[in-house]
């Protein structure tokens, strides 16, 4: 390792130092299991975020969950148009290859993605050369309109309304796609709505009948 290496790569080699000393080694026999492939039960659909982690959240081991992260965690609806559908594929994968028995979409707090589609505007930069950043938070132009009518654009209560308002959205898209609605209707696959809020760090879970968000105890 050179030591020009920019400094936040460079704490990222100091972590993997430690991970190898502390993660790795005393936990050998997990890994060797993993080397023959991956079962996990459970498929978390996050943000990018670099603040809400699911596997730090969870608390859980190499191999336990298959983690897709996205701007604003969301779930594009079911297409067979020609393109390259990256969560769709992740879906494909996990539903009907690793066979998962729960998907867990999990929204947060102070999202960016979902504030820029709560208020129609890209804060702290120009809009994305390519316009990927706008159709993707486009996603939420439905969820945007009953937000907006009833907590206006700005405030932290407009926010996580819309925060929590894509959760909503991504289990509405998840049930489009045909492998998952069957499974699901089966009792095969179970999908859960969740929210981090960060500024206190609870987790929140959706109650689909109600449509509320109740904190884990």
């Amino acid at each position: 390792m050179t030591t020009d290496s920019p400094a936040g790569f460079s704490r990222l080699i100091a972590g993997y130092r430690r991970f190898r000393a502390q993660g790795w080694a005393p936990n050998r026999e997990r890994w060797a299991t993993l080397r023959e492939g991956q079962e996990p039960d459970v498929m978390v659909i996050a943000c990018s975020d670099s603040r809400v982690d699911p596997a730090q959240i969870f608390d859980v081991d190499p191999g336990e969950i298959f983690v897709v992260r996205n701007v604003a965690a969301m779930v594009p609806p079911f297409e067979t148009s020609p393109g390259l559908h990256g969560v769709s594929a992740a879906l494909e994968f996990a539903v009907q290859f690793l066979n998962v028995k729960e998907i867990v979409v999990m929204g947060h707090g102070m999202c960016g993605g979902c504030k820029a589609a709560l208020t129609k505007e890209m804060h702290g930069s120009e809009p994305g050369e390519g316009g990927f950043i706008a159709d993707w938070i486009g996603l939420l132009d439905e969820a945007r309109a009953p937000v907006v009518a009833q907590h206006g654009t700005t405030g932290r209560v407009a926010e996580r309304a819309m925060e929590q308002a894509g959760v909503r959205v991504s289990l509405a898209n998840l049930r489009t796609f045909p492998c998952i609605r069957q499974k699901e209707r089966a009792g095969e696959l179970r999908l859960t709505g969740a929210f981090f809020a960060i500024s206190d760090g609870v987790l929140h879970m959706l109650d689909e009948a109600s449509g509320e968000f109740s904190p884990v105890e």
